[in-house]
């Protein structure tokens, strides 16, 4: 199966990024999802009403960058985006969350929001992080792929090379000067969770490049839908 990917979007600069990124993982044969968390409702019906109406425009212009791609979308309720954004990930069982990085972040440099480093402290899906300005980019192309893992960790590996094989790239232990940086959790992570070391988390901060964080145990299988055009 194609793995299933939501895009954690409200049309600000950094989710423009996140936008990029799901591209290149549909690239890779992802199926997207465009999500916008409301963090309330109102009580009176036409105000209601019409919120919930610019929240699916804002979407569906999200959805209208792709060109053609099919990309579903989904509304959320919940006062916190990071619980909602679970909670979606959870009902449709999603395998990656896709982010853009926080707003100060410099340009072409990886620092996780708010959200999204909650998510990596205890998640149950794979996060995926947006370099600051990597929207910007002209076709950005994945030539080589970065492994951050322990010894034994096999299932972080095997979602780098399905990667690598997807894209016709090559893969490395070598973090740096790459094109995309998959990074395993740390082993006494439960099972299906998500949770990195500090030196784990350096390395992210310090990444030129996108970043797939992978939970512990868990393989993220790309279909090989670039290996010809490589």
């Amino acid at each position: 199966m194609s793995p299933r990917t939501i895009i954690s979007y409200d049309d600000t600069p950094g989710d423009h990024d996140a936008l990029m990124l799901g591209r290149i993982l549909a690239d890779a044969g992802a199926e997207l999802t465009l999500a916008y968390v409301r963090h309330c409702t109102q009580n009176e019906r036409s105000q209601e009403a019409l919120e919930e109406h610019e929240a699916e425009m804002l979407l569906q212009r999200g959805a209208d960058w792709f060109s053609g791609l099919q990309v579903d979308t989904r509304i959320v309720v919940s006062p916190s985006t990071p619980e909602g954004l679970r909670r979606l990930a959870e009902q449709e069982e999603a395998d990656i969350l896709v982010f853009g990085s926080d707003y100060r972040t410099a340009p072409g440099h990886v620092a996780p929001q708010h959200s999204t480093q909650s998510l990596l402290e205890g998640g149950t899906t794979a996060v995926a992080i947006a370099p600051a300005g990597y929207h910007d980019e002209w076709a950005p192309r994945i030539h080589r792929i970065g492994v951050l893992a322990i010894p034994g960790d096999d299932a972080t590996l095997a979602t780098a090379r399905s990667l690598a094989d997807s894209f016709g790239a090559t893969l490395t232990r070598d973090e740096h000067q790459v094109d995309l940086l998959v990074v395993g959790s740390r082993l006494e992570a439960a099972p299906g969770r998500v949770l990195i070391s500090a030196h784990a988390q350096n390395e992210i901060e310090n990444a030129t490049c996108p970043v797939l964080v992978v939970p512990h145990g868990v393989t993220i299988d790309f279909p090989a839908v670039l290996a010809h055009a490589a």
